[in-house]
């Protein structure tokens, strides 16, 4: 498995998430002008083009005309705790391939929060205040954990224990890791649900490093994507006949 220390730190493809994760863009394919293209060969020789090519995708994006963003890919390189990835696999539309855990054996390294935060009397899969008195025992608690289990994996890697039954000792928290392809589509429909607010924080912050990567690849879509999805409201119908 890739270590932190392993990926250069000069590579802008790759940016650090978490305490030991990591995200890169590793290869994508298409650009703005993939869906321009893909666009107006439904107009066919001779019919009129909609608009320049910026207006095309904002038209595209803001009525969900989708199909035409499925021409483009991104592949990222990942490494995340185990409890994030199994958020991240819930997108059923990407093609993913993870570390195995009956080939190889499992890293010792597993995720610490910065700050232990109390669970929320509003949201029950949410958080809030933050414990600032015993953050440090927390840390101590959560650290002695994971030592623990790692060392009875340990243990029955010894006895020659196999390895998928053996790693069934190891926390949530392990870290694994996984390349994650994805058409722009589908990568953006994740991104504006997996960077809301309403998502967990770790989640977020690997949501958000991904599309800070894929951005710049793709101004037009991206400025698009802000514009109509990410940063828009959308009203329901009682809603919008109150702003009647």
């Amino acid at each position: 498995m890739t270590t932190l220390s392993e990926i250069d730190k000069d590579d802008e493809r790759y940016v650090q998430v978490l305490d030991k994760g990591f995200v890169g863009l590793v290869d994508w394919m298409g650009s703005d002008d993939a869906v321009v293209q893909a666009a107006r060969v439904s107009y066919g020789t001779g019919t009129k083009k909609v608009q320049e090519d910026r207006g095309l995708i904002r038209y595209l994006m803001r009525h969900e005309h989708t199909t035409p963003f499925e021409m483009c890919e991104v592949k990222f390189h990942i490494r995340l705790p185990i409890f994030v990835m199994r958020q991240l696999i819930r997108h059923r539309t990407a093609q993913v391939n993870e570390y195995s855990g009956r080939y190889s054996i499992m890293t010792d390294e597993f995720y610490i929060p910065e700050t232990f935060q109390k669970q929320s009397t509003a949201n029950r899969q949410g958080r809030e205040d933050s414990l600032d008195k015993i953050q440090g025992q927390l840390s101590w608690t959560m650290d002695s954990v994971h030592k623990n289990a790692y060392s009875k994996y340990e243990e029955l890697l010894e006895a020659d224990v196999a390895r998928e039954t053996a790693r069934a000792v190891l926390p949530v928290s392990n870290y694994t890791e996984a390349y994650w392809k994805c058409n722009i589509k589908n990568f953006l429909h994740m991104a504006w649900l997996r960077m809301d607010a309403h998502a967990q924080w770790e989640i977020q912050e690997f949501a958000k490093a991904m599309y800070g990567l894929v951005k710049p690849l793709y101004p037009s879509i991206c400025e698009a994507y802000e514009d109509y999805k990410l940063n828009a409201v959308r009203l329901s119908r009682m809603e919008a006949e109150l702003t009647k």
